[in-house]
């Protein structure tokens, strides 16, 4: 059995293991498990020690659990396969792109507001795609696309349609309070486009700790400071997309189907 969510599966967790203790388990963790519901949730903490083994979506996420559940986590990246020849990005405009569903904890209006700051000569639009989650979010979003030209909020698009406009993009902004390993990232490397995330243990898992596109999480300021410097540093742009571009075989199928395969094989030795 493979279960997704240490705290939400839990029964069927418990159930699978009661009537069929001998057959292995595996429990993937969520950035809601490591960031989360681990700390106060003792179902979350059950499903770890019912586990025959535990996956994680970056390394950083093995230093959220106790020290005798190391040995049985694995690191499995999220694959994304890329486009065979990456489209033509816009020449008039500096693309930023937002992809999620509005939620407060992706922050999902930062890259918005930062846009603000920038000065009237800059190119830079923002191109939001997401569902708003709430009618609160909703009335922000077309809020923001009234009141600031460089903000267009797209909405909800079919998947393969989110993924144009992500590869057409100049960038990609993440500025989540919280993640365990964003697919988002996976799917910018895939292409790549270069990412500005917030500095973040699930994004550092992905990115490395030294990667030179980090924010401090809510610092409008910081974000539009990058995101001007990316605009108009050709070295520092160039930069992003050499440590972009090296990351990504990380995300590739073959890597993700080499991993599903050495877990299974150290599950049936």
């Amino acid at each position: 059995m493979v279960a997704l969510h240490a705290r939400r599966s839990f029964p069927a967790i418990d159930t699978f293991h009661r009537q069929r203790p001998e057959q292995p388990l595996i429990v993937a963790l969520t950035g809601t498990d490591l960031y989360g519901d681990l700390k106060t949730s003792a179902e979350a903490q059950q499903s770890l020690e019912l586990a025959s083994r535990l996956i994680v979506l970056q390394p950083k996420g093995i230093e959220e659990l106790s020290p005798h559940l190391h040995a049985k986590t694995h690191v499995i990246y999220q694959s994304v396969v890329g486009p065979k020849q990456p489209p033509a990005k816009p020449k008039t405009t500096f693309d930023v792109c937002v992809l999620g569903h509005m939620r407060d904890v992706k922050d999902p209006f930062r890259t918005a507001l930062a846009s603000r700051l920038l000065p009237s000569s800059s190119r830079i639009r923002v191109l939001h795609v997401g569902k708003a989650l709430s009618d609160d979010m909703e009335v922000a979003a077309r809020a923001e696309a009234d009141a600031n030209p460089r903000y267009h909020w797209l909405g909800e698009l079919q998947r393969w349609r989110a993924r144009q406009v992500l590869a057409r993009s100049h960038l990609m902004v993440l500025s989540s309070v919280m993640e365990g390993g964003a697919n988002v990232i996976s799917e910018a490397l895939a292409v790549p486009v270069p990412v500005f995330a917030s500095r973040i243990s699930g994004s550092i898992g992905l990115l490395g700790p030294d990667y030179p596109g980090y924010f401090p999480v809510g610092d409008t300021q910081a974000l539009a400071q990058l995101l001007e410097k990316a605009e108009h540093d050709t070295g520092f742009y160039q930069e992003l997309n050499a440590w972009c571009r090296q990351l990504a075989p990380l995300v590739h199928p073959d890597r993700e189907r080499e991993s599903w395969r050495q877990l299974l094989a150290d599950l049936a030795a």
